[in-house]
């Protein structure tokens, strides 16, 4: 599942090389809750569930935490004429997005506010098959 940066399309470059941001509603998850994992376009690292994804009404995927906060960086960021929290894949160094303090309190009060562009979503029924099986413990059975 994982691209090398020659294959990324001019949006996914901007995005994951250049630190950009991709338009809000314009972008193919912000509205997307399948069950499943998504991961790091470049290295294929899992970084988020869809148990921890939520409508934020921003336009982008929102999540409320990282599956590890091993796979991801967090950098100050004063661009833009103001300071916020970057989050980088650990592994390729991609740009994600940035995290914010006005997540759901009842889930720790994050919201990671991500890029289409820089993720892949795996569903959970291809975790198995695509070798990321042991991700699916991470699901609530109902």
């Amino acid at each position: 599942m994982k691209k090398d940066v020659t294959q990324l399309n001019d949006m996914e470059y901007y995005v994951i090389k250049e630190n950009g941001t991709e338009p809000p509603f314009e972008n193919e998850y912000w509205n997307h809750f399948e069950k499943g994992i998504y991961v790091d376009k470049l290295s294929g690292k899992p970084l988020f569930t869809s148990e921890d994804k939520f409508d934020s009404s921003c336009g982008w995927p929102s999540f409320s935490k990282a599956i590890s906060n091993d796979e991801i960086i967090e950098l100050v960021d004063k661009s833009h004429g103001m300071t916020r929290t970057e989050v980088r894949s650990e592994i390729s160094d991609s740009h994600l997005g940035h995290v914010f303090n006005d997540g759901p309190i009842n889930k720790g009060g994050l919201r990671y506010c991500i890029n289409s562009a820089s993720i892949q979503f795996i569903p959970y029924n291809k975790l198995t098959e695509l070798g990321y099986d042991q991700y699916t413990k991470l699901f609530n059975e109902k």
